[in-house]
C-alpha cells in the first residue's frame, strides 16, 4: 500500500488554510543569531516531517527524561538524607558514584543515539515499510551552509534505504529581513524526504 507523504493525508482545504496562516504569521529570526536560525529551521523541519504523516518516536526522549529524573532524585536524596556528616560519608560517596555513573550513561546515550538528530519517527500509518526515519541537521558556526540528513531509523531493516543529504545556503530560505520563505523550505525538505522514503517494491 503506497503512502502519500505529500500532504500526510490532508485535503486541499487544510493545505489552503495552512498556507494562508503562514502568510499572516510569517516565521522570523535574527539573521545574525546563528543559534536562532538553526532552531527555526529545525523546528520547521519537524513540522514538515509530521505533516507528511510520520508520527514521532519519543522513546529516546523518554529515556533521557527518565535518566534526568533519576539524577535529580539521587541529588535530592543525598541533600536531605537525615544523618549529618561525617556519619553519612559512605552514603554520600555512594550517591556521588551513582551520580557520576548516571551522568556518563546519559551522555553516552546522547552521543551514540542522538548526535545531531532533531527528530526520530515511526513509519507512516498504512505504510508497508517497517522503519521510520531519523532526521539530522548541522549548521557550522561562521558558515551559511545548512545540511539536512535523512536516514532510516533501523539501518539493518530490510526496508531501510540509503541516507540522503541536502546542503544549501540559508540565504536561499530567508529574506533580507529574516523572514523564512516557508514554501521554498518546505518543498526542499519534502523533496528530500520523498527521495529517501520509498515504498519497497512488491513481488509480482
Amino acid at each position: 500500500m503506497a503512502t502519500d507523504i505529500n500532504n500526510g493525508g490532508g485535503d486541499s482545504t487544510t493545505t489552503t488554510n495552512e498556507t494562508a496562516a503562514k502568510k499572516q504569521n510569517p516565521k522570523k529570526c535574527n539573521l545574525l543569531d546563528h543559534h536562532a536560525i538553526k532552531y527555526l529551521l529545525d523546528e520547521t523541519v519537524c513540522e514538515v516531517v509530521h505533516r507528511c504523516g510520520f508520527p514521532e518516536d519519543v522513546r529516546l526522549s523518554n529515556m533521557k527524561l527518565l535518566m534526568g529524573s533519576l539524577i535529580i532524585i539521587l541529588a535530592l536524596v543525598a541533600q536531605f538524607y537525615p544523618k549529618k556528616f561525617p556519619d553519612n560519608r559512605y552514603f554520600l560517596i555512594g550517591c556521588i558514584v551513582l551520580y557520576v555513573i548516571l551522568n556518563v550513561v546519559l551522555q553516552l546515550i546522547i552521543y551514540k543515539k542522538q548526535r545531531n538528530a532533531i527528530v526520530f519517527t515511526h513509519p507512516p500509518r498504512g505504510s508497508s515499510n517497517v522503519t521510520g526515519v531519523v532526521v539530522s541537521s548541522t549548521f557550522p558556526r561562521f558558515s551559511d551552509m545548512y545540511t539536512l540528513t535523512i536516514e532510516s531509523a533501523d539501518p539493518n531493516s530490510i526496508s531501510a534505504n540509503k541516507p540522503v543529504e541536502l546542503t544549501k545556503s540559508v540565504t536561499k530560505w530567508f529574506t533580507k529581513d529574516g523572514v523564512l520563505v516557508e514554501g521554498i523550505f518546505w518543498n526542499d525538505v519534502k523533496g528530500l524526504l520523498e527521495s529517501h522514503y520509498k515504498e519497497p517494491k512488491k513481488n509480482s
